[in-house]
């Protein structure tokens, strides 16, 4: 009998939050006479970006949280958006803003990220926000390894002690969700593209989280038997790049799409050997957009002196 991997649904999981999300926020209204805003700034053309800023502001709308769009012109200066950003600090209605990534290269994105005040920063990526996380203070986490630590601990997957690979040191990825393992006191090993021997890393991992934009990076071989795989890439494949497998695989996609979303992961080859695994779509990208309301709502919560 073949052994299949139990899925980690992210979808399935992120409905969960969002409903605990607007119960809470139903509640504030009933008791507060108020309920969360979020702004969040878009910064030129960028067709991804776009996307990811109207996926969140779905999520909004689902929960209940006033969401505003700033629409930016791609020749803006740092100059410009930092006047947006203190006009947002200064108001009530607005409790979470987000700038969302990346700027034009004109613009100075740390002054930027340094200028949204460490109260409204739902992003977590104030430096304040980074340090407490470093200290286990209460703070804002980033949105994406919030979700994958929150998938874990949904599933009933125990993170102490068990020996955890993170495969990329990103600000947005790998060092916050490194830090939360860390927390959790599991046993954390860090890998980036100048690792020298990625599979010695990996093979022994219990818990094994990839985020490192590389179709195909994790192999079989590089992955132990029965670990937890948590896939953080998306790379988007279009027709005349698939190979025959992912063209059979994904034939809806690319029928109605011409392209489909691929983790990092080797899914059809890793996930017999998997205990869990997370799939690409619908595993960790549902969960950032979920945590990012759920830290709106704690910004919102603060403010209004709400439990």
């Amino acid at each position: 009998m073949i052994k299949i991997a139990e899925i980690i649904s992210g979808t399935e999981i992120s409905k969960q939050i969002k409903n605990e999300v607007k119960a809470e926020i139903e509640r504030m209204e009933k008791e507060k006479g108020k309920r969360p805003g979020l702004a969040v700034i878009l910064v030129g053309e960028n067709p991804a970006s776009k996307v990811y800023v109207a996926s969140k502001q779905r999520g909004c709308e689902q929960v209940g949280i006033m969401s505003e769009s700033i629409k930016m012109d791609d020749s803006v200066s740092t100059e410009d958006i930092l006047k947006e950003i203190e006009k947002l600090n200064s108001r009530d209605d607005i409790h979470g803003i987000l700038v969302q990534l990346p700027l034009p290269e004109q613009v100075d994105k740390n002054k930027v990220l340094e200028a949204i005040s460490p109260d409204k920063d739902v992003d977590g990526f104030h430096p304040i926000n980074m340090g407490k996380l470093v200290a286990q203070k209460d703070c804002f986490v980033p949105a994406t390894p919030l979700g994958i630590i929150e998938m874990l601990k949904r599933t009933n997957i125990a993170l102490k002690g068990k020996n955890a690979t993170m495969v990329g040191h990103s600000e947005i990825v790998g060092k916050p969700c490194s830090l939360l393992l860390l927390n959790e006191w599991a046993t954390v090993t860090i890998c980036h593209i100048e690792t020298r021997d990625l599979k010695m890393h990996t093979k022994d991992a219990d818990i094994l989280i990839v985020a490192a934009g590389v179709p195909y990076l994790i192999k079989e071989d590089m992955v132990k038997e029965g670990a937890v795989v948590i896939d953080v890439g998306i790379n988007r494949i279009t027709k005349d790049k698939a190979s025959s497998e992912l063209l059979e695989w994904r034939k809806e996609d690319f029928d109605k799409k011409q392209a489909t979303l691929i983790g990092d992961v080797d899914y059809l080859r890793v996930e017999p050997k998997a205990s869990y695994i997370s799939p690409v779509p619908g595993g960790v990208g549902p969960m950032t957009i979920a945590m990012l309301l759920k830290n709106t709502l704690m910004a919102a919560k603060k403010t209004v002196g709400m439990k």
